[in-house]
């Protein structure tokens, strides 16, 4: 990989070093930014989408030259991202789409990985046929995490599956189950199902360097981990399962989802600065849903 340039100057732009100039993002919370509250905007979640939109406007000639649309909306399944996101993020002609979507199915009871991905191949055929460059994801590696750790082996035949489908579609593969990096407990959000602020700021490493584009983000320096006595971890899990996984089962088993009644944050492909956001993201409980 080349060396990354030197940062910018009082907002000056580096040299493009990339071809694309709209950008629209796919898929759930995981997309949305959930886990990575912006503080200037209440109620709004940045997330690795947008951090990736602002480090690829940064590197075009013009910042007002390259725009970018977010459609994702938390707890959203597979086939309500093909219903709901597919035809609108065509409409806006981009020319770089990033994807990741199945894994609310593979990881609620009975979520079947193969099944979940023949659903992602159709998409992802209708979205390369777009002409535009396509990034799928796989899922991280859930070993240590509490519960979800149970369902690792249906992540990782999921994430075999979508290796498949990229080479079908000559899609590039975006490989969270390979960034190590995210196992550490401070890449995750309160909620154990989401990224925290850290976590999305490694995923935006990782997705520049995927599509080859330098970049002079930080790499993450972890503090050493504070090991926890064995009473201060089954105080800190009955938080966590109150708070979190027993408002999570519920929803499953009420068919409800975080994300019902919410619109995408950022519906249309606009520049990246300069111009107001849509506020679609509602301020509600940063751990809700996928």
């Amino acid at each position: 990989m080349p060396d990354s340039p030197a940062a910018p100057i009082s907002g000056t732009p580096l040299h493009p070093v990339h071809p694309w100039r709209r950008y629209v993002a796919l898929g759930d919370s995981f997309t949305e930014g959930i886990g990575d509250p912006d503080p200037a905007r209440p109620g709004y979640h940045r997330g690795w989408a947008d951090r990736v939109a602002e480090e690829l406007a940064h590197r075009v000639p013009d910042e007002e030259d390259f725009s970018y649309a977010n459609l994702a909306i938390r707890g959203r399944l597979i086939d309500q991202i093909a219903a709901e996101q597919t035809e609108p993020a065509i409409e806006l002609s981009p020319d770089l789409i990033t994807l990741c979507a199945g894994g609310n199915d593979v990881i609620r009871p009975g979520g079947d990985p193969d099944a979940t991905a023949l659903k992602l191949d159709a998409l992802v055929g209708r979205l390369a046929a777009s002409g535009a460059t396509v990034v799928l994801f796989t899922g991280p590696d859930i070993r240590d995490t509490p519960v979800m750790g149970r369902i690792r082996g249906k992540v990782a035949v999921y994430n075999e599956n979508v290796h498949t489908v990229a080479l079908r579609h000559d899609a590039v593969v975006a490989d969270l189950w390979a960034l190590r990096d995210l196992t550490r407990k401070e890449m995750w959000a309160a909620d154990r199902l989401h990224f925290s602020p850290t976590g999305h700021h490694a995923i935006t490493a990782m997705v520049l360097e995927t599509l080859n584009v330098p970049h002079d983000l930080m790499p993450f320096e972890p503090k050493p981990t504070v090991h926890s006595t064995w009473r201060q971890a089954r105080t800190e899990d009955a938080h966590w399962a109150r708070e979190h996984l027993m408002p999570w089962v519920l929803r499953r088993l009420r068919r409800q989802s975080s994300g019902d009644g919410l619109a995408p944050k950022r519906p249309l492909a606009e520049p990246m600065f300069g111009h107001p956001m849509v506020q679609g993201s509602d301020a509600g409980e940063q751990g809700e849903g996928r």
